[in-house]
């Protein structure tokens, strides 16, 4: 009997996987990636659940990968919700449920035709999973831990596909070849304090940041690449921390987010953000300090070989030709690049981390047989 996607994705649904909380997710994958024949290797760091499961000689010339995750962000207020968020209601051919749309459907699917494949039609390679409880977090122990476990002993993927939700609109409407790099910079301003009444014996670090924090925002890095949009500077705070209205405060603090295409590194950028601080500090006396989080570099997995499969089988099952895309926020594909070639493919993205986060039943079953198709023809 072929295994049921819908009947899986409900399944894990129902475990409340909230990250870092692995809550029966990958335990239930792990039993039935097990009893199909896959040798599973738990890849746990710190507390986070991941699962390995391969199918096929270790070292085989050919292995076709799947990467995805089970964790979920939280459901807000419950209350909120008309469905519990963790019941996995079916109603009028949707599937409801925290996690329904990111990612546990995409897991499910590839994991109910990898089953199935391999089953059916033993290829001569083998098939791999790897699935994480922490890609919704800071993601450093999820996807990157089994990467570094399959370095250690010599397992390999030669091509892999990311089930991320990719589609803005209709399902086949995109896939991703890339991603834009990610960073964040916290800066903080240090002058003099001082009374708001005597501000020459004071030195305001608030103008000072406002500046910087004005030509970072409104300098254009690029006009966008090739494959990439615009890369874009985003100030997402701005705070002194202080309530009195006669102080001049000592320290200003601002936060700042980047998304750069591949004309930018995050040293290139770390660089041109601490000239601007230079050349302020020196016009105005202000010390600045400056600490940053990478989240992930800019990447593209050219256009070709698998992008190309990919394409012709969501095309062969939905009658769309998939936009090749960069768009986005960052996915764990920006780990999975350095180990093979890798894009990502998955469902309709517009409910997650929304309340009453949904799925298309329908849309499930298809992206099932979009896998078994790709999984058909890389080893044909």
């Amino acid at each position: 009997m072929p295994t049921d996607p819908v009947a899986l994705t409900a399944d894990l649904v129902r475990c409340a996987s909230v990250t870092p909380v692995e809550a029966g997710a990958i335990q239930m994958l792990d039993a039935l990636l097990t009893d199909a024949g896959f040798e599973c290797t738990r890849c746990d760091r710190n507390g986070i659940a991941n699962l390995y499961a391969r199918w096929g000689a270790k070292g085989a010339n050919r292995s076709f990968g799947f990467n995805g995750h089970t964790d979920v962000v939280p459901v807000g207020d419950p209350a909120d919700w008309s469905v519990d968020p963790f019941g996995a209601e079916i109603k009028n051919g949707i599937l409801y449920g925290r996690g329904a749309t990111d990612m546990k459907s995409g897991v499910a699917a590839f994991a109910a035709a990898a089953v199935d494949f391999v089953k059916d039609t033993p290829p001569d390679g083998a098939v791999i999973l790897t699935i994480t409880g922490d890609e919704e977090g800071d993601g450093v122990d999820g996807t990157d831990a089994i990467l570094d476990w399959m370095a250690d002993n010599n397992e390999r993927m030669t091509a892999c596909l990311v089930g991320e939700p990719t589609c803005p609109e209709v399902m086949g409407d995109m896939m991703k070849i890339g991603r834009r790099g990610s960073m964040t910079a916290w800066i903080t301003a240090t002058g003099v304090q001082g009374h708001s009444a005597y501000p020459h014996r004071a030195k305001n670090p608030v103008p000072a940041l406002a500046r910087l924090v004005d030509r970072l925002s409104t300098h254009e890095l690029d006009d966008g690449t090739d494959h990439f949009d615009a890369s874009t500077v985003a100030v997402t705070g701005f705070d002194t921390g202080n309530s009195a209205n006669n102080v001049i405060p000592a320290q200003c603090h601002a936060m700042v987010n980047i998304r750069f295409n591949d004309d930018h590194s995050s040293a290139s950028l770390i660089a041109w953000i601490e000239a601007e601080m230079d050349a302020i500090g020196a016009q105005t006396g202000i010390r600045f300090e400056m600490t940053t989080k990478i989240s992930g570099e800019s990447f593209l997995t050219p256009p070709g070989e698998l992008s190309d499969m990919v394409g012709r089988a969501v095309k062969a099952e939905t009658g769309i030709s998939p936009k090749l895309s960069t768009t986005g926020g960052t996915s764990d594909a920006r780990y999975v690049k350095n180990h093979c070639p890798v894009v990502e493919f998955g469902l309709v993205g517009k409910t997650m981390h929304q309340v009453d986060e949904h799925v298309e039943v329908a849309h499930i079953e298809q992206l099932k047989a979009i896998y078994t198709r790709i999984l058909r023809d890389y080893f044909a």
